[in-house]
């Protein structure tokens, strides 16, 4: 697949299912080489990445719903349930984290960029996120980018035991497509780009 046709074809699959034609260790080797070649500020490679399949993927959303069942009005939380269901239904969820013990390090050595290098490792781990679904969506992978933080951080740090330097960015469930995205509208590239010569 060429780049272009690539860029054209991820969307964000909300609607997931199991069905996939790559394993468990190969998915893994894709995320493994986007998280290594992505691009970062001063080289600095912050980005942190739980990767999460079988019951411990189950748990991510469980947590996720019942944090949600506190502060979503009862009236629309059967519609949360069902998004939250169609995410569990997929293959599994990669959760995008920085660590900021790089980022201070990097505002100490640095003062002068101080405080651009939150902004900086946040950019990065967006490249990295869009690496990730590019290589997903070429390999007919559907997933699509989720920001259930700052809600879920103290759960999912006590289930998974991660450092707590690291501070959750997103989360992209993934899986086969059950429903492809709906046509997208886009607005004029005209007043969205210049051009000088």
């Amino acid at each position: 697949m060429t780049t272009e046709k690539a860029f054209v074809q991820r969307r964000s699959i909300y609607s997931l299912n199991s069905k996939i034609n790559l394993s468990y260790q190969q998915i893994t080797s894709l995320i493994e080489l986007a998280l290594k070649h992505a691009p970062t500020a001063f080289n600095s490679q912050s980005a942190r990445l739980i990767v999460l399949y079988g019951k411990s993927y189950q748990k991510l959303w469980d947590i996720t719903l019942r944090a949600l069942s506190k502060v979503t009005p009862p009236e629309k939380f059967p519609q949360t349930v069902t998004k939250i269901n169609s995410f569990k239904q997929g293959v599994g969820t990669i959760l995008f984290f920085e660590d900021y013990k790089i980022v201070e390090q990097l505002q100490q050595k640095y003062p002068l960029y101080a405080e651009n290098f939150p902004k900086w490792s946040e950019q990065s781990n967006a490249m990295l996120q869009y690496m990730i679904w590019l290589l997903l969506s070429e390999h007919k992978i559907g997933a699509s980018l989720q920001h259930y933080n700052p809600l879920i951080d103290d759960d999912i740090l006590h289930a998974f035991h991660f450092p707590k330097s690291w501070r959750l960015i997103a989360q992209m469930p993934f899986g086969g497509i059950a429903h492809k995205a709906e046509e997208k509208n886009f607005t004029p590239l005209k007043g969205r780009l210049k051009i000088f010569d």
